[in-house]
């Protein structure tokens, strides 16, 4: 008999149940026909109006038939938590009394290095969290002695999935550059997961106290979704194209009880101008000190600002703060792939000069050049651990 088995993340939490061994296993049922429709029946069941965001499946795993394992995401606490359920960082399967597939199943749906390289729907502070649970989950399988992986060699190619997202490789080399024993990297990186998103948190309720009651954002950062359902302002959302992410954002938002309207890319100074729209808040991929990293329309939209007298804010954790950073590229057919002989460029990141911003907010506050100066060398010497 085939089952499906969900398991659904909160921060770097997974929800499990305990059977009556004691042993953890995921929410699970016996199916005729598995699918992502008998997922989420399962998990209305378990967790009534809970809101719930399908992350992925994966490939199915023998037990005398097969678990088809999915993956979830929520942002919010669970409305009806079944009973004998409990919320664990997933290294615990590997510590404590757990059904025989269990780590295989989490396995076929945790995060990947391919994930974190290949994920254009997510922001930068997002996608470190999930580069940390990537080296937490190797660091704690080798030291069951489930893998022999090299934990030090997945770190690295980490760091340099994503140039764009300076923040990536800070949270990496700060997690190694301490002690590089196997239960080491493990504590410190669940440690480090947890830090991370308080300071995303924390970055964005600083934001929403420097905003005003209607705003305009363009692509997606979580921080600045945590600043816009703090403040709660009328929000203008720029799509965001070609991957149009700021769709996604204003379904968000809309969802969380916030007025908010969809816009063009064209239309952000328009909609600055004759919306009476008080604030221009993005997120960063990266800083330094010369300019902030953000979607390609950020500095456009940081130009009509200024010339229209609106208060322009980026909002990051300090861990974005680099001495330097790159600039990604995305796929040109995302632009245009017919069959003319037309040339397309789809820039995904650009740097807008710190100065065309009114501050960079960050969990400690408004930060002035010389605070993102200092705070970029700070990082700068971390990257000791890589023989650099």
């Amino acid at each position: 008999m085939d089952h499906i088995a969900c398991l659904v993340r909160r921060g770097t939490e997974i929800l499990l149940v305990r059977r009556e061994s004691g042993a953890l296993d995921a929410l699970a049922e016996p199916v005729e026909e598995p699918s992502i429709d008998a997922a989420r029946r399962l998990l209305e069941s378990a967790l009534g109006s809970t809101p719930v965001q399908f992350v992925r499946s994966g490939d199915p795993i023998e037990n005398g038939g097969e678990i088809h394992p999915y993956l979830w995401e929520c942002e919010d606490e669970v409305e009806s938590e079944p009973p004998d359920t409990e919320w664990v960082q997933p290294p615990a399967i590997l510590e404590r009394a757990a059904a025989p597939q269990l780590w295989a199943v989490y396995r076929a749906v945790a995060p990947t290095a391919d994930v974190v390289r290949t994920d254009t729907d997510h922001g930068a502070a997002y996608l470190s969290v999930r580069a940390l649970e990537v080296i937490r989950d190797a660091a704690a399988e080798v030291a069951a002695g489930r893998s022999g992986v090299d934990v030090e060699a997945i770190a690295a190619e980490l760091r340099s999935a994503r140039p764009g997202m300076g923040v990536i490789a800070t949270r990496i080399d700060r997690l190694m550059s301490g002690d590089r024993s196997l239960a080491s990297i493990r504590d410190r990186a669940i440690e480090a997961c947890e830090a991370a998103i308080d300071s995303d948190r924390r970055a964005g309720e600083r934001a929403a106290a420097e905003l005003a009651d209607r705003v305009l954002t363009l692509s997606r950062s979580g921080t600045v979704e945590v600043a816009l359902r703090r403040a709660e302002p009328t929000v203008y959302v720029a799509e965001s194209r070609p991957a149009c992410e700021g769709v996604a954002v204003a379904e968000s938002l809309a969802d969380a009880d916030l007025d908010v309207t969809l816009c063009v890319d064209a239309a952000v100074a328009t909609v600055l101008e004759t919306e009476s729209v008080g604030a221009l808040l993005v997120g960063a991929d990266a800083v330094t000190p010369d300019a902030v990293y953000n979607k390609v329309g950020t500095t456009p939209a940081a130009l009509a600002a200024a010339e229209l007298g609106v208060d322009c804010y980026a909002v990051a954790a300090r861990d974005k703060i680099r001495p330097d950073a790159a600039v990604e590229a995305g796929d040109p057919d995302a632009v245009y792939d017919g069959d003319a002989d037309v040339r397309a460029l789809n820039p995904t990141f650009e740097p807008t000069p710190l100065e065309r911003f009114d501050a960079v907010v960050t969990e400690s506050g408004r930060l002035d050049a010389a605070a993102v100066e200092r705070i970029a060398s700070e990082h700068a010497a971390l990257v000791a651990w890589t023989g650099r």
